[in-house]
């Protein structure tokens, strides 16, 4: 490594996470708004950085959901500075942090060897959707005929209770303030005295994404995937993240004229409680899981 002496890794400061989502704005990312609010709630200390002579130049996010489980992303090395080593130096130190934890990550394609030599196992691929030109919009008022409720109208425990099948550990804290970002819309359907579908949908850089967005049936995928379009700007480009192993996630994101641009390789090290992935029909995040 280049400067080795001269090289730190150290656990970001907050205003250092704003810089880390803008280099993935600039790797195509096209993170949400406030998305540095949310993840430094979810675990303040899960995120490093890498400086040389004092200046960041790489980033890397470690999240821990508690004692079993972390989530790694937003792994990135400023162009000028990869192929010396601050990467791998970084990427070391982060493992470190997540211990024991079984990890999982949402890398590129071709980073998937690195991946596996670090002992990473191929899970499945997530295919980002987006809309071409409009979006598929409804009624703003259609939610109020569809048994669909204001997720931030409901104790916190409905909410935490049906998303726990769908995330390898809890993660409450991370939830809460998920769903209630500045301009997040967080729509859920009721079955009976229960939830059987949510969904959030936050402003991005560039449109509109959806996620998570999780449900019982396909069909109520498709009433809370409608209902939260119809939230947003009329013609706002529209990004959901599905799962290619659920085929009625893709045939729902088909069906509504949403084509494939870029896909990921979700992958573990260990062995994390898997999650449900057959009711999965948009993850929430390639950087938090």
């Amino acid at each position: 490594m280049d400067a080795e002496n001269n090289y730190q890794v150290r656990t970001m400061l907050r205003g250092e996470l704003d810089t880390a989502l803008q280099w993935a704005a600039r790797e195509g990312w096209n993170p949400g708004l406030h998305d540095a609010h949310c993840f430094y709630a979810a675990d303040p200390q899960g995120f490093l950085v890498g400086l040389l002579d004092g200046v960041p130049i790489a980033s890397i996010s470690v999240v821990r959901y508690g004692s079993d489980y972390g989530f790694l992303g937003l792994y990135i090395v400023a162009p000028e500075h990869r192929g010396k080593g601050y990467g791998w130096a970084l990427w070391q130190a982060g493992l470190e942090r997540l211990g024991q934890r079984a990890v999982g990550l949402d890398g590129v394609l071709a980073q998937q060897g690195n991946y596996r030599r670090s002992g990473f196992v191929l899970e499945h691929r997530n295919i980002r959707y987006a809309t071409a030109g409009s979006a598929p919009h409804g009624s703003p008022d259609a939610a109020e005929h569809s048994g669909l409720v204001d997720l931030r109208g409901l104790a916190a425990a409905q909410v935490r209770d049906y998303d726990r099948p769908f995330f390898p550990a809890g993660r409450d804290t991370f939830l809460q303030a998920w769903l209630h970002a500045p301009g997040h819309h967080a729509l859920g359907m009721m079955g009976g005295d229960r939830l059987a579908a949510y969904g959030v949908i936050r402003p991005c850089l560039s449109g509109y994404k959806i996620g998570p967005l999780f449900a019982d049936r396909a069909e109520q995928a498709q009433t809370v995937l409608q209902a939260l379009v119809a939230r947003v700007p009329a013609g706002s480009p529209v990004f959901l993240d599905v799962p290619e192993t659920n085929a009625a996630a893709v045939q729902l994101a088909c069906s509504l004229g949403m084509a494939p641009m870029f896909e990921t390789a979700r992958m573990y090290k260990g062995t994390p409680a898997l999650p449900d992935m057959g009711r999965t029909f948009g993850i929430t995040s390639f950087e938090l899981g």
